[in-house]
């Protein structure tokens, strides 16, 4: 599928001058941040890759420096044909993407990368340990270089951070406070795309990116009907395709021309779209600690978990008995309250003496109805206990999906994406059947304690996906690792539910190109979406490489959009403009203004830490008053010491941190 690559020489000898990116890993992560930098950021690139083909993907027929290879001649054609080399090209003059092969960033791989006079080095091996390791060799090597490490732990990359950046402070002790403030920066993966992945399950929900202690949410509006307005929020951050809304549309892709979304108009462009729907900031709210994916059992043993309905409903039929024996003593004996329900509990459980002969008849019967009321309580003991014992027993196994279950989402894949994707879709409240092949994947234990329905099994055998009530989803997420396996459960289950909401992980665009044409073709009344982990993830991990504070990405049908923190001082599109100078159709827009004197500003904008399923007292909340102004005049004068929020697209965020202007092709 992607023809003949020529061979690139390994040029060992050529060491690279400084201030370049060094990127190192064993994926397909490692490949597009390369890309993203070269031909988003126009920066000098050295590419570490394993040998031979990749670990995770042994099917592949081309090895990891084939297929970067074919990677970059892809987008250098694809530059060549949106462009003329030199007229806005931000590649112009900056030599291709050097590649080391190496099985591991040892301190001599580092210091035949450069290491050693990067500005960035960048350690995205799927390995957590494997990232540390490098980590620290570079940090040794280059106390200033500007790190940025992908670990799944989220705990564990805060205090690796905080460990890094004390070595960095040690080194050198005159370091610039600001440049170690971006010295490490430890981003996630599977954290940075699980919010959009997980929106795709459900039409129209909402993108949130936390700032301060703030929650930023953009939320997908409908076009709105004959003779409404549409509502533009606080502002209009895009415009979707106008295909959105057709299910056998081209979903925005790059081919789409003059159909596909458009980031950041203006407001002329807005009011003149019709038929269109639009991504708006809708609101700004305080951010307490990340509530609790609600789980679908509870956390202990509540009576309606532990004892059927069956088994509550006869122990009520027993109290009931109880309470009318004792009544029916008090009337016809004349017994207090208390002394009749003592008598009555005696006769029920068999430990009261007969009634004398001298008795009255109403006591004698009365007796006689307890016993027989204590001779059911024996087999109800037994079968609680039993049920009680049954249950406990069942709590650490998985559970399976209830009868009659419908409206729910199936997840394919409970690797490091479908566990985030999980704890996010429970957070929405949104009920979920998983469905894993390996019973020691990484989310089956998560699925476990939030008492997930689970279904062990490979999707694309008869029955599994069946076990899963596949028949009555409301959308199926196929987010394993490998393209051919995503789309073969996917078409699995078009074949049992043809109107399903489907959205599947690929990772090349060509071979998503042809599933959409293909599904499209075969189902034209369903919705197909694709996501790649690594297209949404890439911007952020660029942009911490380029030192600036990413505090999160969102999709745009399959566009990215960033939001960033900057500050003015050094951005010629920014200093002494207004708040409207600035604003740059297609490019960006400063959404907010950080009002916060800069003996109190906090470093991190994105500080409140994500919360831990497995942990809750991992969720953070900051107690101090956020400084950001969200509702800036058009007339402000952005100023050099002025921090702001921006949304950018990933070429407009190029040119702000390369200051200079560069024609924009979002």
């Amino acid at each position: 599928m992607l023809g003949f690559v020529p061979p690139l020489p390994q040029q060992p000898q050529r060491a690279p001058r400084a201030g370049h990116m060094v990127v190192c890993g064993d994926d397909a992560l490692a490949r597009r941040l390369a890309v993203e930098l070269r031909y988003v950021y126009g920066e000098r690139v050295t590419l570490v890759l394993p040998p031979g083909r990749e670990a995770t993907r042994p099917d592949l027929p081309l090895t990891q420096r084939a297929r970067a290879a074919a990677l970059f001649g892809r987008m250098s054609a694809a530059m060549s044909r949106n462009g003329t080399p030199g007229e806005g090209d931000t590649n112009a003059g900056v030599e291709s993407v050097r590649i080391i092969e190496a099985p591991e960033s040892s301190d001599d791989v580092l210091e035949e990368a450069g290491a050693v006079r990067a500005a960035a080095l960048a350690l995205v091996y799927d390995d957590d340990e494997t990232n540390i390791r490098a980590a620290l060799t570079a940090r040794r090597l280059n106390p200033r270089l500007r790190l940025v490490i992908r670990l799944y732990n989220r705990k564990l990359g805060q205090h690796l951070e905080t460990l890094l950046d004390q070595a960095a402070a040690l080194a050198d002790p005159g370091i610039d406070p600001a440049v170690l403030d971006a010295s490490t920066t430890v981003l996630s993966d599977a954290d940075t795309a699980a919010p959009a992945l997980a929106a795709t399950a459900v039409t129209g929900s909402s993108k949130v990116i936390q700032a301060e202690g703030l929650l930023l949410r953009a939320a997908e509006r409908p076009p709105p009907g004959r003779g409404e307005l549409a509502d533009p929020g606080l502002c209009t951050l895009a415009l979707l395709s106008s295909t959105s809304r057709d299910p056998a549309g081209s979903e925005g892709s790059d081919s789409s021309g003059a159909e596909g979304p458009l980031l950041l108009p203006d407001r002329a462009t807005v009011e003149a779209a019709t038929g269109r729907g639009t991504v708006v900031l809708e609101a700004v709210s305080k951010a307490g600690p990340e509530r609790e994916a609600r789980r679908m059992g509870g956390r202990g043993a509540p009576l309606g978990r532990v004892f059927s309905r069956r088994l509550r409903w006869s122990a009520a039929g027993v109290l009931a008995a109880v309470v009318a024996l004792a009544v029916a003593s008090v009337l016809t004996n004349g017994d207090s309250p208390l002394h009749a329900t003592y008598l009555t509990l005696l006769d029920l459980l068999a430990m009261g003496d007969p009634a004398p002969d001298d008795a009255p008849m109403s006591r004698q019967v009365i007796q006689l109805l307890s016993g027989t009321a204590g001779l059911l309580l024996l087999p109800l003991l037994v079968a609680a206990v039993l049920e009680a014992f049954g249950t406990l027993r069942g709590a650490s196994a998985l559970r399976r999906p209830p009868r009659g279950l419908s409206g729910h989402v199936v997840l394919l894949g409970l690797g490091k994406i479908g566990t985030r994707v999980l704890v996010r879709l429970r957070e929405m409240n949104i009920p979920v059947v998983a469905v894993e092949e390996d019973p020691e994947a990484r989310g089956v234990p998560l699925a476990r304690v939030l008492r997930v329905p689970t279904v062990i099994g490979d999707a694309t055998q008869e029955g599994v996906l069946e076990s899963a009530k596949i028949h009555r989803a409301r959308a199926f997420l196929a987010l394993t690792s490998v393209d051919t396996t995503n789309l073969e459960a996917t078409l699995y289950a078009r074949s049992v539910a043809p109107d399903l909401h489907v959205a599947l992980r690929l990772y090349d665009d060509e071979f998503a190109t042809a599933v959409y044409r293909t599904l499209r073709t075969a189902h034209p009344g369903a919705v197909t979406r694709s996501r790649s982990v690594t297209h949404l993830a890439a911007p952020a991990f660029a942009g911490a490489m380029m030192g600036r504070q990413i505090l999160g990405a969102i999709p745009v049908e399959r566009k990215v959009m960033v939001f960033a923190a900057l500050v003015v001082a050094g951005h010629p599109q920014l200093e002494g403009r207004t708040v409207e100078q600035a604003f740059r159709a297609g490019a960006w827009r400063v959404l907010a203004l950080d009002a916060t004197p800069l003996a109190d500003r906090v470093p991190d904008l994105a500080a409140a830490p994500p919360f831990d399923p497995l942990d809750p007292a991992s969720a953070g909340i900051t107690d101090r008053a956020s400084g950001l102004v969200w509702d800036l005049h058009p007339g402000y004068v952005l100023r050099r010491g002025d921090r702001v929020v921006v949304a950018a697209t990933r070429r407009g965020l190029a040119e702000l941190l390369r200051g200079r202007e560069v024609p924009v092709r979002s």
